[in-house]
């Protein structure tokens, strides 16, 4: 009987030992969850700062297109002009 007792108790000892360490496991686990989960939040923000910044660099870079084309044209047709008298 005795020996039924300290069987027990050492099973029950070990089992206690194994679930206090899997409990440790989950709670980094869960730590390391979290972490992520802020690292992550920080991934999407620094994404939507860049889109934002490269849609307003996209935009001024048009109308600096724009305005050039309108220069060009504005040019040619001050050659044209000129050619026109000339003949």
């Amino acid at each position: 009987m005795e020996n039924i007792n300290n069987i027990t108790v050492l099973f029950g000892t070990l089992i206690t030992l194994l679930l206090s360490v899997v409990a440790y496991f989950i709670k980094q686990l869960h730590s390391d969850f979290k972490s992520m989960e802020k690292d992550l939040i920080e991934v999407k923000t620094m994404a939507l700062i860049i889109k934002t910044e490269f849609k307003s660099g996209n935009g001024l870079l048009n109308q600096k297109v724009e305005y050039l084309e309108k220069r060009v044209q504005h040019i040619e047709l001050v050659i044209l002009k000129n050619q026109d008298y000339e003949k």
